[in-house]
């Protein structure tokens, strides 16, 4: 399954960009719908021991691949952030029930809060009335970084693996906010959308595993 599941995402992905390079939604479309169906299938098929941390991942998996649904739609990149936003809040969730908020160490949340500052910093002279949205968005997106480091770092099985989804996520959406709101352009793309499924995969493959 988790070979197929990685064939598959790599082969929608090759689709999408290829989409993107030549502007043809109906290439983009169906490949984004596929390769985001492929990460739910993954989670779900994988749902087997009903813990509490799968079941919100699964959720958080759902509504991402709402939100991929939801950027392909013209003027629905504010419904996407939203979207977005719950499903890293689910995945917060998800790693609580592993490791609760209050026993994440400060210290690991302490370098996200720098790196997503200056990101902040740089975006924000471009934000426009989206400003406090995307101001929302990045600190939900960092304290799901930040909980999912908490996991790695208290040596919770898979908690490297959380670790590496949630960065994976994180960098691409750097690219998604270059490419909406600095400049629009192909190599955005090309690198934002395979760390994206790269990361969600990787989350889904966490589900079922068993948790301590």
């Amino acid at each position: 399954m988790t070979a197929a599941a990685v064939a598959l995402t790599v082969l929608f992905v090759a689709i999408l960009l290829a989409g993107e390079r030549l502007e043809r939604m109906a290439l983009r479309a169906p490949a984004k719908a596929a390769a985001s169906a492929v990460f739910v299938a993954a989670g779900v098929l994988r749902y087997t021991n009903g813990h509490p941390y799968d079941a919100w991942l699964v959720l958080g998996l759902v509504l991402g691949a709402v939100g991929d649904v939801l950027l392909l739609i013209p003027r629905g990149f504010l419904a996407g952030l939203v979207v977005f936003l719950l499903g890293h809040a689910a995945y917060i969730v998800a790693f609580h029930t592993l490791l609760p908020v209050r026993s994440w160490p400060f210290g690991l949340l302490a370098p996200v809060v720098v790196v997503s500052g200056v990101i902040a910093n740089r975006l924000w002279p471009h934000l426009g009335k989206l400003r406090w949205a995307v101001l929302g968005y990045v600190t939900v997106i960092s304290i799901m970084v930040w909980g999912a480091a908490a996991t790695a770092g208290a040596g919770h099985q898979a908690g490297w693996m959380r670790l590496a989804g949630a960065m994976l996520f994180y960098c691409s959406d750097l690219f998604v906010a270059r490419d909406h709101f600095i400049k629009h352009r192909f190599q955005n793309r090309a690198l934002g959308l395979p760390l994206y499924y790269a990361g969600q995969l990787i989350l889904a493959f966490t589900v079922g595993i068993s948790v301590s």
